[in-house]
């Protein structure tokens, strides 16, 4: 039990460092000028980034779930869609994501998925065998 915390703590660590790291210094000039162009602030307050937390941990919770279902390469995929995919159609939609930021964040949100996978595969000591 402690092992499945342990993976699931240090994925959220993960996660969220990819995240501030991609979002606040390679590509908040994107953000900032985007939302200044719809008369808008762009929301970096402490706030924000307390949700965002909340939102990797409950995303490594996520991976440490699905991976307990499916493969290696499959539980990438599922939680890549649902992580990312689904969060740029809803703010595509809402007209508020600056479609330039895709070239990067496509393979960096794959790496950060991919990385966050393994930290639980290993630090939880599952196996592809004892998949259901």
């Amino acid at each position: 039990m402690l092992k499945y915390v342990l993976s699931i703590f240090v994925a959220t660590i993960w996660i969220s460092f990819s995240e501030f790291f991609r979002n606040e210094f390679l590509l908040k000039s994107y953000w900032v000028n985007h939302y200044s162009s719809m008369g808008l602030v762009f929301p970096s307050e402490p706030v924000n980034g307390m949700i965002w937390g909340i939102w990797s941990l409950v995303f490594a919770v996520t991976i440490f779930w699905v991976s307990r279902k499916f493969d290696f390469k499959n539980t990438i995929a599922l939680c890549w869609v649902f992580g990312f995919v689904l969060m740029w159609l809803v703010t595509g939609n809402m007209g508020v994501l600056p479609y330039k930021i895709l070239f990067f964040a496509v393979p960096a949100s794959l790496l950060e998925v991919g990385v966050a996978n393994y930290l639980i595969f290993k630090i939880s000591g599952l196996q592809d065998s004892q998949r259901k």
